[in-house]
């Protein structure tokens, strides 16, 4: 079956086209990845909440793939310490090749079947933990042997793909099937693809992580205070909640934290 992220682009002759035309059509692309993700609603929530139920024990959420994919994966578990809290060994995200290709293509890595667990296994997984495999194509070797792996010592696993009926799709426990069509330059998953699956990731992590009480009213309580617009961020939500001056609601802050534990002192 050929996969329809590999079919040729709607346009022809790109490198006869405007800087506008180019632009223009990419954006007419574009529009079509939300509606794609849409589509792929019930299938999202039914990982979410087979993921919710291991972390809320006490297990941790695993991303796995290569190029792109993996690099998609990377980008959503490093920002959830930083917007949730959360300690940076709660959601991991691992590349075929490691941390060296995050920056530079790791030619052959994904074509490892056996990799992906031995990259799991540093980290002492366990039936706790719940994997996700990251594939615009839904056939990469590295992904799909890492969840096969998975499957054969318990341990639950999704998928994010771009493809119908890959193999991918067929080994995970809950598949994610974005279905994104050709790309504007033909084969570039990195285009509505990754623009599909940076939607999925950010729909699942966020989801989780208020689902887990991460999230109050619609405020990142739990945020670290790494930089100054951070703590600037901190400070004008005590003023909001607690009619406070500046100074006031810094110096509680700064004192503290966290906007989290300033609401513990003052509520309890």
């Amino acid at each position: 079956m050929e996969k329809t992220t590999e079919k040729d682009s709607h346009y022809r002759h790109l490198e006869m086209m405007s800087s506008l035309e180019l632009l223009t059509n990419i954006n007419q692309e574009d529009k079509t990845v939300p509606l794609a993700v849409e589509r792929a609603i019930p299938q999202i929530e039914k990982a979410v909440n087979a993921i919710f139920e291991r972390m809320n024990q006490g297990g941790r959420l695993f991303y796995i793939g290569s190029g792109t994919s993996g690099r998609l994966g990377i980008v959503d578990a490093s920002e959830c310490p930083p917007t949730f809290g959360v300690d940076f060994e709660k959601v991991i995200g691992i590349i075929a090749g490691g941390d060296a290709a995050i920056r530079m293509a790791q030619e052959g890595a994904e074509d490892n079947m056996s990799q992906a667990w031995l990259d799991l296994e540093n980290y002492n997984i366990s039936h706790k933990d719940f994997v996700i495999g990251i594939s615009a194509s839904g056939t990469t070797p590295y992904v799909l042997g890492g969840l096969k792996s998975c499957k054969q010592n318990g341990i639950g696993t999704a998928c994010i793909c771009c493809n119908d009926s890959s193999g991918i799709a067929a080994m995970a426990d809950y598949p994610i099937e974005v279905v994104t069509g050709p790309e504007f330059v033909t084969g570039s998953t990195r285009m509505k693809a990754g623009t599909a699956q940076k939607l999925v990731l950010n729909m699942i992590s966020t989801t989780i992580m208020i689902k887990l009480g991460r999230i109050k009213d619609n405020k990142m309580v739990d945020m670290r205070l790494s930089n100054n617009k951070l703590v600037e961020r901190g400070t004008r939500m005590l003023m909001n909640l607690y009619e406070w001056d500046e100074s006031t609601a810094r110096e509680a802050l700064l004192k503290h934290g966290s906007v989290r534990a300033v609401i513990n002192t003052i509520e309890k």
